[in-house]
């Protein structure tokens, strides 16, 4: 093997934990001046990829070192175009043999490579496999040479895969004649992800080697006067152990979805898992046409990260932010009681609930236990859109949430002003009736919602939503830090706080709660909501199942969550049925240890009965979309126009 490739062997092995260097190194440059074939080149050998870890260092993204297998030709270089082609033609033929493979390589590629670029190998398969290593070990001859190279490895695969990312080769190597500065193999740059957001901190600074070819065209000299430096290590706010938890309650549903725990305490997003999910290593070294088509044209959208790029409506989960809208105006208490019946008159149109029955007057704890419509509905009227819409924002919905991911989608709370741009007109009473239950135009990133049950979690602290703790160097020097920061004290009264606490662990803890395949811990209570929303387009409209809340809800909370399942076109999913079990399965992994701080026993208030009846159902708890579906009754934009 040739010096050259023992060098760039012994670059690769050590590479890795070298840091920067202090000492300014003399390069010397080029020489053409006495003897036409002597030459000195500075070629850059790209640096290894910071590592992307969780919050406990797990690797979640790193570099491994592999190899090329590459035609080398001798030096100097005197051949004729025909004889280098018959030269490279008797190597990949022995290639061939030892792999067992075809190289599709034509004569005008040798050619051009071997006129151009002859002093460096002609790479005829990169990232070999094992396998493949254990047949080339049989030799490979004068003319292959086995060249060392860095490649990014994902070895989780799926997981966080959408946060992650994947990288993709800058370009490929140059054709043209050799110059200072040329790459000595590809280098990778961040395609999606925190692997694009990042990615000038995770490349590093490339190495360089020095090569000299003496009067006769020989290589003499091959020696790195500096070494490479590895890029920096990009530490997130997750943690392993609950995305795993989240991604394998998601997968048991074996539908599509989107589930996120945060740290109500800190704004850290703890897990963030969507479904389905890909294979990041699949773009390693470049992906094969066929494996992306099979990735782009699949109808279930694997590449789409559901968990904040996708906005969905709330259905009854947005009732626990109109009920603190309510409380806060002061117009609605913890004791006052708005009656519960089967069906409201607004204007001209008569909004139904989602049972048929009456069931009488309902305190707010009582009413989101019940998920009833028709006391929201009266809810919302009586406080009228700006209160709702003033506290959806403060608590972060329809915003985005400033995590470093692209095309985070902001979701949408609908204004005035939106009113006005889409539907010409302004928001009337029965727009009102419809966002008092999570209708109408309202669209949600399951992030945001995990985050808004944070800031009630915490007690009306809005802590900035995080992803990265900190970017690092190899010796643990902070780069760049990201620490806790509170983005808002909202100015929440205790007493409506422990009200709207009271009603979402009504939901997980009453015997006919919609929630209550939330609650899996013993002693722990869980404070939650469920919903059910219809979506897109008409001909492929789909219900999205909801459970958003909090967890312990009877001591300090250390998770908020939210989690949506899809429905396939038609089929009938809820929020009890399909969200609350993929909750129940994480809690009941990360509080299954939970110890509850010791502190001075209290006395057991007693559950108000009258918060639900025999039967509590969500059957009707659907949702129109922003294409204004009507599946409960709820009005069109047209007939909204008429109701004042």
């Amino acid at each position: 093997m040739p010096r050259f490739f023992v060098i760039l062997l012994a670059l690769a092995l050590q590479a890795a934990a070298q840091q920067r260097l202090t000492d300014v190194v003399e390069v010397p440059r080029p020489t053409w001046e006495t003897q036409k074939q002597a030459r000195t080149y500075l070629l850059n050998v790209p640096a290894p990829r910071g590592q992307i870890t969780d919050r406990h260092g797990a690797p979640l993204a790193q570099t491994r070192v592999a190899f090329n297998l590459g035609l080398s030709f001798p030096t100097p270089l005197e051949f004729t175009d025909g004889q280098a082609v018959n030269f490279a033609r008797r190597q990949i033929l022995t290639a061939q043999e030892l792999l067992g493979r075809t190289f599709n390589v034509t004569d005008e590629s040798l050619v051009q490579h071997y006129n151009n670029r002859g002093i460096l190998p002609f790479i005829l398969a990169e990232d070999l496999t094992n396998e493949d290593m254990a047949k080339v070990s049989r030799g490979l001859g004068a003319g292959l040479v086995l060249q060392h190279a860095y490649f990014r490895h994902y070895p989780l695969g799926a997981i966080a895969a959408h946060i992650v990312g994947y990288t993709g080769r800058v370009a490929p190597l140059s054709i043209k004649p050799i110059e200072n500065r040329d790459l000595v193999f590809p280098d990778a740059e961040g395609r999606e992800g925190l692997e694009q957001v990042f990615d000038d901190q995770l490349r590093g600074t490339p190495g360089v080697l020095n090569l000299t070819l003496n009067a006769e065209g020989k290589r003499t000299t091959e020696r790195i006067v500096q070494q490479p430096v590895p890029g920096y290590n990009v530490i997130t706010t997750l943690d392993l152990t609950v995305q795993k938890a989240c991604e394998d309650a998601l997968a048991k549903t074996g539908r599509r979805g989107a589930v996120v725990v945060v740290d109500p305490n800190t704004g850290e997003i703890l897990g963030m898992a969507s479904r389905p999910s890909f294979d990041p290593n699949a773009f390693i070294p470049i992906i094969k046409p066929d494996v992306f088509a099979q990735l782009n044209d699949d109808p279930a959208v694997p590449l789409y990260p559901r968990a904040f790029r996708s906005a969905y409506p709330p259905g009854s989960t947005f009732k626990t932010f109109v009920g603190l809208a309510a409380l806060q105006t002061g117009l609605i208490t913890p004791e006052t009681r708005i009656s519960c019946p089967g069906g409201l008159q607004v204007g001209n149109f008569y909004f139904r609930n989602h049972r048929s029955g009456h069931s009488g007057q309902l305190t707010l704890a009582q009413a989101l236990a019940q998920s009833c419509n028709t006391w929201f509905y009266q809810a919302g009227l009586k406080i009228g859109a700006e209160p709702i819409i003033e506290w959806s924002q403060a608590l972060g919905l329809g915003r985005r949430t400033g995590i470093p991911l692209r095309a985070e989608s902001a979701g949408n709370i609908p204004t005035d002003n939106y009113m006005r741009r889409v539907h010409n007109r302004n928001i009337l009473q029965g727009d009102v009736a419809n966002i008092s239950i999570g209708q109408g135009d309202i669209l949600v990133t399951p992030l945001q919602m995990a985050q808004a049950m944070g800031v009630l979690a915490a007690r009306g602290n809005f802590h900035q939503t995080r992803l990265v703790k900190q970017v690092q160097s190899l010796d643990n020097r902070v780069v760049s830090a990201y620490p806790d920061r509170v983005r808002a004290e909202l100015n929440i009264a205790e007493e409506n706080l422990e009200d709207l606490n009271k009603g979402l662990v009504m939901v997980t803890s009453h015997g006919s709660g919609t929630g209550r395949r939330a609650a899996t811990v013993k002693d722990v209570k869980v404070a939650g909501k469920t919903g059910t929303a219809q979506w897109g387009p008409v001909a492929k409209r789909r219900n999205a199942a909801w459970f958003a809340g909090y967890a312990p809800a009877n001591h300090p909370p250390l998770y908020a969550f939210a989690a949506v399942v899809e429905g396939n076109p038609g089929e009938s999913l809820s929020g009890g049925s399909n969200a609350a079990p993929v909750i129940g399965a994480v809690l009941s992994l990360l509080l299954k240890d939970y110890k509850p701080p010791e502190k001075e026993p209290e006395e057991e208030k007693p559950v108000d009965e009258e918060a639900a009846p025999a039967e509590v159902e969500e059957a009707g708890d659907t949702e129109r979309t922003e294409d204004l579906m009507n599946p409960e009754g709820a009005p069109t934009p047209e007939e909204l126009s008429a109701v004042e």
